[in-house]
This record gives structure tokens, sequence and C-alpha cells, in this order.
């Protein structure tokens, strides 16, 4: 048993490296900056009621002239936004207008918003928003599309009935369980799910969250909002990414593969597998597989050989396509244990593709906590081996950078679990560190999950409205 505290994973961007997104944007420029396919010019479609585009027109205007740190004695993590521009940061600027807009009529909103069926009113603001969705697909030369949110309307969806009342609080970040994620029948998750075909992306923002007076209970302050926003959108429509992680030089090129499972929308059917491929860098692939069994014990989800072996397969024939070479070293995530069939499977796919070192690594919940002698909880990345093939990883807890535990609750640890492994664990929960770091949506670098399996849950939560026959879009900007 061995207890040492693993080194915060830098970031690369466009003059070097960072451990944070923010200071590495701010300071270094986008990763991304001199790559000749980058936009540097963001059409932004915009669909909303009148008020909701007036509200995210000033937002747009503020966000790109910057917005000052919330007064606070920690200024790494409450870090003012410096401004979206062509000349700082992200190198980029919106574009934005009457043209690129669609408005929903008041009427017609308030119509819907008068339905006694929830699951109808879900159906019908669906209809509203894809009709203006795909008119801008198909008729305007945008690069994604934003969706104003009308805070009436978010509490009609997120009533079982109009006689009742909603509870839950609301985190402004687009891909949050909020209350338009509380049910199966969801209208975010049924908006991206319709429109993937149109291959535009799209961010969903509540009115609300536009407001630059006053911070809503439960909404980051207005810095932080401009921060992941903004982040989220230059991801969304530039298909490039704003940092990386560094390339280790004496490392063998890696593919890292997240396998997950999610349920059909009534939960009655059975579960289909999901592959989420990512090189070292970040770039990443969706693939769908097929449907699976259930274990009659534990009631856990898995793939038989034949099932493992052709979702790897798929798998890698993209990652050849994306780069024209086969990694050298290839990175198996699951929440769940591997069973033997899947050893098998997987096993046999690495070896029919000639790849020489491979790792197959569970990341699940621990039961194990440490405590602290300081005020806060353990370090983020404090690393306790148990044994050669199994360890616990808190990939979120006090960070020296932001000089505070940036967290509500006690945090609790991964436990790691190495199942076939060419490499130390150390090395790999250094990974699964780093991996923690590579979600475009929030540029606060403590994640919980690494990018391989937050992806799974987020792609599993909109691949359930899709129809088995429709091909799903590859890209994770769709699914974000």
């Amino acid at each position: 048993m061995q207890i040492k505290i693993l080194e915060e994973p830098k970031l690369e961007f466009a003059n070097g490296t960072h451990i944070c997104p923010k200071a590495g944007i701010e300071t270094l420029g986008v990763y991304d900056k001199n790559d000749e396919f980058r936009q540097s010019e963001l059409r932004l479609g915009i669909v909303g009621r009148g008020e909701g585009v007036d509200l995210l027109d000033l937002w747009l205007v503020k966000c790109q002239d910057g917005i000052e740190a919330k007064e606070s004695k920690y200024p790494n993590l409450f870090r003012g936004f410096g401004g979206f521009s062509q000349h700082y940061g992200f190198y980029a600027k919106f574009l934005s207008g009457p043209t690129l807009t669609r408005t929903i009529q008041k009427s017609e909103l308030n119509k819907t918003l008068k339905i006694k069926s929830r699951e109808e009113r879900v159906n019908v603001c669906v209809d509203l928003y894809f009709e203006q969705i795909r008119f801008l697909a198909e008729y305007r030369p945008v690069d994604l599309i934003i969706c104003v949110i009308p805070n009436d309307m978010f509490d009609a969806l997120t009533k079982e009935s109009l006689s009742t009342d909603s509870e839950d609080s609301y985190d402004e970040n687009d891909d949050e369980d909020t209350p338009l994620n509380i049910t199966e029948h969801n209208f975010r998750r049924l908006l991206k799910a319709r429109t993937m075909h149109l291959g535009k992306p799209l961010q969903l923002i509540l009115e609300k969250s536009l407001s630059l007076d006053k911070v809503n209970k439960g909404q980051q302050d207005v810095a932080t909002r401009a921060w992941n926003f903004c982040t989220a959108l230059y991801y969304k429509g530039n298909k490039t990414i704003p940092w990386r992680l560094v390339e280790e030089s004496y490392k063998p090129k890696t593919c890292y593969v997240g396998i997950g499972f999610y349920k059909s929308r009534d939960k009655e059917t059975v579960s289909t597998s999901l592959a989420q491929v990512f090189d070292e860098f970040g770039h990443g692939v969706i693939l769908r597989g097929s449907p699976v069994q259930i274990d009659k014990n534990d009631k856990r989800p898995y793939m038989n050989e034949e099932q493992a072996f052709n979702l790897l397969m798929n798998a890698l024939k993209e990652y050849d396509h994306a780069l024209m070479q086969m990694p050298a070293r290839l990175v198996i995530h699951k929440s769940s244990n591997f069973r033997d069939e899947e050893i098998e499977g997987f096993t046999r796919a690495i070896e029919s593709k000639g790849i020489r070192l491979k790792d197959f690594v569970t990341v699940m919940e621990s039961r194990i906590r440490l405590y602290s002698y300081e005020q806060y909880p353990p370090v983020r990345g404090t690393y306790l081996s148990l044994s050669e093939s199994k360890a616990v990883l808190y990939t979120k807890g006090a960070v020296n950078f932001y000089k505070t535990y940036p967290g509500m609750y006690v945090p609790s640890p991964l436990e790691i679990r190495a199942f076939e492994h060419d490499s130390s664990l150390e090395d790999l929960c250094e990974e699964i560190l780093g991996l923690t770091k590579m979600n475009w949506n929030n540029t606060q670098f403590d994640g919980r999950y690494p990018i391989t399996l937050e992806c799974s849950r987020k792609v599993g939560e909109i691949m359930k409205y899709i129809d088995p026959n429709e091909k799903p879009q590859v890209s994770y900007s769709f699914y974000m």
C-alpha cells in the first residue's frame, strides 16, 4: 500500500503549456489558433422568443467585450473573462444578426404552455423549436444554433402537470442534469436527437442564465458563465479543440476507448452498447453498438465475445480512418468490471490489428475515504495503491492552484481496477487524471470522470431518442 499525490497534468495551448484552461487560453491562446481549418468567425444561428433573443444579443456583446472577475480571495478560481475577440485568447469572433435569427411567436408559445399533459407539452415545444432550427440549418450559413429557453416554458416542461411545482434547482451549464432532464420524455435530449440529422450542433440556454445584474440560486458567477459558454460555442462551432493534453514523446501512440451502455426510453428493452474513441489529444468519435445482455445477478449489462470484438473492430476502423494509422497502444475504460467474454473479444480485435500494448481499466465509485489533517479534503490527484491492479484516486478535492476546495460537498474518490494491463497502475491513474480535463463544456479543470466515461453518459442520454435505423452523428459536439 502506497499513497502519493500525482502531479496536475499540463494542457497544451498555442504558445505553451498550463494546467488551467482559463489561464492557458487567456495568456497563451487556444491550441488550434494556427490550424488552417479553424474558423476565426463563428456564425451563430439563434432561436427564441423576442425577449430571449434580445437578452442573448446583450449577453453576446458582453462576452465579446469581457467581464470582470467577481470579488474573491481565490482569483485563480474566479478568473475574469477577457472577452471573445479575434485579437486575444480565442482569436475568433461571433457573427449574428436578424438574418441568422428565427423568433418563436409568443402567442404560439403561450398556447403550448397551457397543454395539461407534460409529455404533450414537451412534444409541441420540440416541434416549435425544430421548425426554426431546420430553417436555419437548411437556408442560412450557420456553424451552430443557440436555443434560448423562456423561463415560463422551462417551468412548464419540468412539471408533471400544470398543478404541480418543481423543486429542482437549475445549473446553467447545458451539459448538466437540470430539470430539463428529469424524465425520460425530455425536451433537451429529444430536441438534440431530432435535429441531429441537420448537422448543426445546438447550445441550449435559459433566459434567466443571461442575466448580467444578478446571480440566481444555483448559478455560477457571470465571468465563469461566460468562460464556459464561449468555450462550448468555440468547440461546437469550430470542430477543433481549444486545448489538448501535452504529448509525451516517449509514450507510444495511444487510442482511448470508453465503453458504455444505455437503456431504451421505456427502460424495458435491453441495453445497447456504446464506444467513444479518443486519440491522446482528445479528438473523439462516437459509435453505437448492438443490444446486449443483462447479468441476472447484478443486473448490469455486458457484451458477449462477438459483440465486444465487433464493437472494438469498428472503433479501430474509425481511428484508422481519422489518423491513417493504427495505435501502438489501446486503453479501454469501463464503469463496470470486465467479464471474461469481453476480455476475449477485445483481445482478439487488438491482436488482429497488430496492436502490441493494451490496458483494460474499470473506473467506478470507491467506498474508501481518506482524511486530511488540513482544513480541506484530500488534494486532487491523491493516489492510494491497494495492490498492483487496484487503486483509489481523488479526481475531485482541494486544488493547490485554486488555493481552496472548489466544491460544496465532501468529495468521494474513484476506484481504479486494471484487469489486463501492460502499463503501471500509477501511469493509468495519471492518464485518467489528465482525461478529466478534456471536457470543453467546463473550464474548471477538476472534472470527476475521464472524458471517455463522461462522454459515454452524455451520449447515452441522447442516443436513446435516436431511431435505431438512423445513423447518429459521430462528433461529441452534438451530444454535449
